[in-house]
């Protein structure tokens, strides 16, 4: 039974039936398009005038545009509805420590353009460049109808009024990115941090949009972040700092964390990790194929690419790293039991490798029943960036009564 908040309660008027209806047409065009209003019949269980009265205020609004005609045996002959790409443009950003890049995306989440610029030290100097290069993108598309900008970042977002809290990855604290992006462009603008703008991306635009309504997406960078998506809703926690299972410990006595504990999970299986495992196993190159004969000046991509050519050290640092990765993902199996949990980041390009290491870890650390698939994400998809663009959109497919 689920105890209703007094504080936030809506009463609920025939306005909010309305427009629970209408967005509910709009899911099922988005997902079905093109569609004919009998089949929006049949698959929303609403009477023929209630989709007809609906149907006809959304292609009023401009949300809907009709387009083929059907064939049809006997009478009228059925008119295909479909969404109106030019109603609703939006700008996506994903802002990382070396680049960020932008897009702007039609109401499909379609990119029609898209760029990057490298990510200034100072966040007024990279908004302003960056507010450069939106407005230079709103100019050149002067026909759509821009309904704002999502940014995905890796740092925490304060659910009210959405401000940065801290990001250790840019370096950056109590910064208000929002409005300062809103003075340059005009636009309403939304942060979220990377793993949740991961998941959303999924549950919009991904594999698994239709049928999963619990989904926990897991970003491995130099950091490792979690985002949940559980009954359908985003779980941001008390002041959207939920998620921070990276710094959960998972070896009492491990390497010291940044955050300032000992064997959290971020230190054990991220990008760094695999790093520094390499770095103990061969030092100035000695025991492996490291051609600058360095291994304190390795990245997590150079260590990809030596496993790829069997270097033993580069191997065992990335095996380690997934065995960590695995016995983490079994604690949120465990622990939440998710349809659907996802891994995103520069690990996926060698999932093949690491996924048996991975499966295995599970399969020894979590006890739990729930039949979780686990799955990567396509590395050549930006997922977080195609998940700050859905920010904005599903504020005009959720629920009302979701807030």
């Amino acid at each position: 039974m689920r105890k209703i908040d007094l504080v936030n309660f809506q009463v609920a008027t025939n306005e909010t039936a309305r427009e629970i209806n209408s967005r509910a047409m709009l899911n099922l065009v988005r997902e079905h398009q093109p569609i004919s209003r009998a089949d929006l019949m049949r698959y929303s269980g609403l009477q023929r005038s209630t989709v007809s009265v609906i149907t006809g205020q959304l292609i009023a609004d401009r949300w809907l545009k009709q387009g083929a005609t059907g064939h049809s045996p006997r009478g009228r002959k059925p008119v295909f509805l479909c969404l109106n790409s030019e109603r609703c443009g939006v700008v996506g950003v994903d802002i990382q420590p070396d680049i960020t890049r932008f897009a702007l995306a039609d109401i499909d989440n379609r990119f029609l353009a898209q760029g990057s610029i490298p990510t200034e030290k100072n966040p007024e100097q990279l908004v302003a460049r960056l507010g450069r290069r939106i407005n230079n993108l709103l100019q050149a598309h002067p026909h759509i109808s821009y309904e704002g900008v999502g940014i995905s970042l890796p740092g925490r977002t304060d659910s009210s009024p959405r401000q940065l809290i801290s990001s250790p990855a840019l370096g950056w604290s109590e910064v208000d990115l929002r409005s300062m992006l809103e003075h340059n462009v005009g636009l309403p603008v939304e942060l979220e941090n990377a793993a949740n703008a991961c998941a959303l991306a999924e549950l919009w635009s991904g594999r698994h949009r239709t049928g999963v309504h619990n989904l926990v997406a897991v970003v491995v960078s130099d950091e490792i972040g979690v985002g949940m998506i559980l009954n359908g809703r985003l779980v941001r926690g008390a002041n959207g700092t939920a998620g921070e299972f990276g710094h959960v410990t998972l070896v009492p006595d491990g390497s010291k964390c940044r955050c300032g504990n000992t064997g959290c999970w971020e230190v054990l299986a991220s990008n760094a990790a695999a790093v520094r495992y390499y770095s103990e196993s061969a030092p100035a190159g000695k025991g492996s194929s490291d051609p600058a004969g360095n291994a304190a000046r390795m990245s997590f991509s150079d260590i990809l690419r030596l496993a790829d050519r069997n270097d033993f050290s580069a191997g065992k640092a990335l095996n380690r790293m997934a065995y960590y990765l695995g016995a983490g993902i079994a604690m949120l199996v465990t622990g939440l039991a998710p349809d659907v949990l996802i891994v995103a980041g520069e690990v996926t390009r060698a999932w093949t490798r690491v996924w048996p290491i991975v499966a295995d870890a599970v399969k020894c650390h979590a006890h739990s029943c729930a039949a979780t698939r686990i799955v990567a994400a396509d590395p050549e998809s930006p997922v977080q960036l195609r998940g700050a663009i859905a920010l904005v959109l599903r504020k005009h497919f959720d629920s009302p009564l979701m807030g």
